[in-house]
């Protein structure tokens, strides 16, 4: 073959191993809005070897969560060519909430909006936090998540895997990458809906009751969910999350088996209410007419009403934008110097983004800490986390605050991305004690000893309580940490039957329910209650910390807990009845009346176990019964 043929086909060689492969994706140059309304390019920053776009979004948790990552990556990598950028593709996000989220952030890199998303579109991005890498040439090498620390329903203390920077690292060294593309979790790009498609499913005809009555208890301004649903323009902006969430099941939150158990605090929608919020995204969410629009049933006032007294910490505990945060406890003196009955308790965080969850004991005078109280022994005054409601007890119970006692609080905050600080406040109903018949008390069944080995997939642990007289039970309470997989209550009665009270077969770390029975359960003396648990402790378990750890029962989340809280009154006690008053006001006299009483009774006894009967002969007969 001539050498200038060979060399022909030499060039085209090299002509064509040049060439962008068919599944790379160049990206044009581009403009962004930044927050002073200025106009920015992507060849703006044609000097810099790598352009990182990741695109956020003010209301997202993900998002919120991952800063403190990215402010790292981005001092890490800015001085060797890596811009970092941030965009911001939310229809509901507005330029002053982007540059409100830069200040509460810190952030050390540009964010930008994109006006109607046309960046987002381009790029095929669907969610937010989802990062771009982009080579010199403007190739797409990376795509995905920044990396596996944070996941929906997943918050590890550390990631397994820097997908991110993994990849930055590798281009930077010239090396093709080799996780080019994973998959992002997080919240849908908020995108301008639809044209509206003819369905009659409106929001204001259908899908606003809906959402009132099943997700506006916690999706309300100033209150748990990340964002509120209080409006048409809030259900629009949020629709595909919405419709997501719903299919998955994972909205509104509820783990409890529907085959056991009433429960009065149930939020699940039914399948008609569920199947008419996916037909109104799906046609293009109408508006309707507002004049259909239900009244607003939901206020920033607290769900138990007016509290009688509001108990707060101390003072404002600072929370680190990041890393672990020990549970922190505060005794606080409510100043009663008599009794209290307590109908109702409310937690309300000062900053409901920072506390996981909070705890409310009792302490008597001079104690060095929390200890139960009560006939019954109650373990806590009140509690709540993401899920729980406020205690509001069943007409003619209460809990007492005996005279004297403190308020122990003990509040597990967790770092949001930014620094925060909270204070939070626990509100009091009183009862009338000339009202109340029954002293309710919050009862335990747990463990100090529990060890889970490494790498096992199912360890089951189980423990009981036998009730030593009839009560009546209200609520039930599971506690466990991210290794919790189930948790399950079962009723051994005395003949020997058994029922299932209440199961959750996936337990959720993140959302942790009291589950109040529609009607109060009788479970009578010999009762034995016992509750089962598993757990998974290996690496296929996504929550997990650690599959290699030995784990031992502690309060941080690494560690784990067997915790099988439940409410329960006397079934019989009765504290206005003559008896109960006579003995709260004069004990020695009813200890006298009540030795009298099993005196005549003996003497009755006595007398019953022999009757006379009489005979032909007219002789008597003693028999004994």
């Amino acid at each position: 073959m001539p050498s200038r043929t060979i060399s022909t086909l030499l060039a085209l060689l090299a002509i064509s191993t040049a060439r962008v492969e068919p599944s790379e994706r160049r990206i044009g140059d581009f403009a962004l809005t930044d927050t002073n309304g200025r106009t920015r390019h992507l060849s703006d920053w044609r000097e810099r070897r790598l352009v990182v776009l990741v695109f956020l979004g003010v209301e997202c948790p993900l998002a919120r969560l991952y800063t403190s990552r990215l402010n790292e990556l981005a001092r890490r990598f800015e001085p060797r060519g890596v811009q970092l950028v941030g965009v911001d593709a939310n229809r509901q996000d507005s330029l002053a909430d982007v540059a409100q989220f830069v200040r509460e952030h810190n952030l050390p890199f540009p964010c930008y909006k994109d006006i109607g998303a046309k960046v987002a579109d381009r790029f095929g991005a669907r969610r937010t936090p989802e990062a771009f890498v982009l080579d010199q040439r403007r190739v797409v090498r990376y795509h995905g998540r920044i990396d596996d620390r944070y996941l929906v329903g997943v918050r590890r203390d550390e990631a397994k895997r820097h997908d991110l920077a993994v990849a930055v690292e590798e281009l930077l060294a010239g090396r093709p990458v080799s996780v080019p593309e994973t998959e992002a979790a997080g919240c849908f790009i908020g995108r301008a809906p639809s044209a509206e498609s003819g369905g009659d499913v409106t929001y204001f005809g259908e899908i606003a009751p809906i959402l009132q009555r099943h997700c506006q208890t916690c999706h309300r301004p100033g209150h748990v969910a990340p964002f509120a649903l209080t409006g048409y323009q809030d259900a629009v902006d949020w629709a595909e999350t919405i419709g997501e969430v719903l299919e998955q099941g994972r909205m509104p939150p509820w783990h409890a088996d529907p085959r056991h158990g009433r429960f009065a605090n149930d939020p699940r929608l039914s399948e008609s209410d569920q199947q008419l919020v996916l037909d109104w995204i799906r046609h293009g969410t109408p508006e309707g007419d507002p004049a259909e629009a239900p009244p607003e049933n939901f206020s920033d006032e607290w769900s138990i009403g007016a509290p009688d007294r509001i108990v707060s910490i101390p003072q404002s505990f600072r929370v680190p934008a990041e890393g672990i945060i020990e549970y922190q406890r505060m005794d606080v003196d409510p100043g009663f110097g008599e009794d209290r009955w307590i109908s109702a308790a409310e937690i309300r965080p000062g900053n409901r983004a920072v506390v996981h969850h909070a705890t409310v004991f009792l302490k008597p005078p001079g104690g060095r800490g929390p200890v139960d109280q009560g006939a019954l022994g109650s373990a806590c005054l009140a509690a709540t986390a993401p899920g729980t409601p406020a205690m509001q007890l069943p007409a003619g119970m209460a809990k007492l605050i005996p005279a004297g006692w403190q308020l122990h609080f003990v509040i597990h905050y967790v770092a949001v991305g930014s620094e925060q600080s909270d204070r939070t406040s626990i509100g009091l109903k009183f009862a009338d004690p000339a009202t109340v018949h029954k002293e309710v008390a919050t009862r335990v069944i747990l463990t100090e000893s529990m060890r889970i080995p490494p790498r096992i997939a199912d360890f089951r642990y189980e423990k009981s309580m036998t009730m030593p007289v009839d009560v009546l039970l209200l609520s039930m309470f599971p506690h466990m940490h991210l290794r919790g997989r189930s948790f399950r209550y079962e009723a051994h009665y005395p003949g020997g039957s058994s029922e299932i009270l209440l199961d959750v077969p996936r337990y959720d770390f993140n959302w942790q329910h009291r589950y109040e029975l529609t009607e109060p359960k009788r479970l009578p003396a010999g009762t034995r209650l016992c509750c089962t648990a598993h757990y998974d402790n290996s690496a296929a378990n996504p929550f997990n910390p650690d599959s290699d750890a030995t784990v031992t029962i502690g309060p941080q989340s690494s560690d784990e807990m067997f915790n099988g809280y439940f409410d329960i009154a006397l079934a019989d006690q009765d504290r206005l009845s003559w008896w109960f008053r006579l003995s709260d006001a004069s004990p020695r006299l009813a200890r006298a009346i009540m030795s009298l009483a099993i005196v005549v009774i003996v003497w009755r006894k006595v007398r019953r176990r022999v009757r006379l009967a009489g005979t032909n002969d007219g002789c008597l007969t003693v028999v004994p019964i």
